[in-house]
């Protein structure tokens, strides 16, 4: 983590499970026969957008429409909500870029069925235009996901999309 630069936010936390250690948990479990995951999916916005609040913030799933690899999930119709098909220790990870620094007050999250997963809130002390945050949850068959932004004072926010760049990213893995 200490190449990481300034005013980008990288948090590790384990999400109210007993591993403190994704790194040594990546492909241990739930894998093919040549060590590969076979539950797993890879959702983006390259496509940019801009992502309106009201007055005094409020909060929005971002859409994940752009190169999609997903392999026992489902996604719904708007690409903002993925659905769990098998229970088990999952490691997610997302990313959120945006074309300006955000103000303090905003921040991201993972919402599992509408609720945000305690290790996946990401609020830095300081506006930033970068939000990177990674945890390991135990997740069941059905449980909907999906990746939000919020503010307590925003009014909008635009995605970064110049040149195909990534605007926001979703990785999920089965571990076990």
């Amino acid at each position: 983590m200490n190449n990481i630069p300034p005013n980008v936010y990288y948090s590790i936390g384990d999400c109210n499970d007993s591993c403190n250690s994704y790194s040594s948990k990546i492909g241990d479990c739930n894998t093919s026969t040549d060590g590969s995951t076979s539950t797993s999916m890879y959702a983006s916005n390259t496509s940019g957008g801009s992502i309106s609040f009201g007055l005094g913030g409020g909060a929005s799933n971002i859409s994940l429409p752009n190169n999609q690899n997903i392999n026992k999930f489902s996604v719904d119709p708007t690409n903002t909500s993925f659905i769990v098909l098998e229970s088990g220790r999952y490691y997610i990870t997302y990313q959120v870029n945006t074309t300006a620094s955000l103000g303090v007050g905003a921040g991201t999250r993972i919402l599992r069925n509408g609720a945000a997963i305690p290790g996946t809130i990401l609020t830095p002390a300081l506006g930033t235009s970068t939000y990177n945050n990674d945890c390991i949850a135990s997740l069941n068959a059905g449980d909907t996901l999906s990746l939000q932004l919020f503010s307590t004072i925003l009014l909008i926010a635009t995605l970064l999309s110049a040149n195909g760049s990534v605007g926001a990213a979703l990785t999920i893995i089965k571990l076990q």
